[in-house]
């Protein structure tokens, strides 16, 4: 194997680590985390754009102000990931997505599926999310959450 060759299979471990960095930093309202994965003039468009972030401080305000509480409880899982080397310092990725969300407060969970498109920049020898999007396969929501839903463990609320 080339050097070049051995050199974008680390490029593109590197980019799945960073990913799934991102969708930790996400479940784990670690918003410093979130920071270190973006590119300071990152945009994003969530939900076929009904969530629209124009840079990194906008998107972390706005995830923040969505999910920064001991009632809103997320899993993102991204599988499947299509990661094409552009140049040496840009890449695109395609990942299935799955999440899961509990909002206890408002009472509602929501099951669903899409797609993510992110473009990557590396910065300073580390590779950033410049651009992040996912369209919507499915979704759904059931409200109230049943009864039977018992929460044995929340790591935002002792009480859970």
């Amino acid at each position: 194997m080339s050097q070049s060759s051995l050199e974008g299979l680390l490029a593109i471990e590197q980019i799945k680590k960073l990913k799934y960095t991102y969708l930790r930093a996400v479940d784990t309202h670690n918003w410093e985390l979130l920071a270190s994965t973006l590119t300071a003039g990152c945009t994003a468009r969530y939900d076929d754009g009904k969530y629209t972030y124009e840079n990194r401080e906008e998107l972390i305000k706005g995830l923040r102000g969505h999910m920064d509480s001991a009632s809103v409880l997320t899993m993102h899982n991204c599988h499947h990931p299509e990661i094409e080397l552009e140049t040496s310092t840009s890449a695109t990725a395609k990942w299935y997505l799955q999440d899961l969300v509990f909002n206890k407060e408002q009472n509602w969970m929501l099951f669903g599926t899409a797609i993510y498109t992110d473009h990557y920049r590396l910065e300073d020898g580390l590779w950033k999310i410049c651009h992040t999007e996912y369209a919507r396969i499915m979704e759904a929501v059931n409200a109230p959450i049943p009864a039977s839903l018992t929460f044995t463990h929340n790591m935002f609320d002792v009480k859970s």
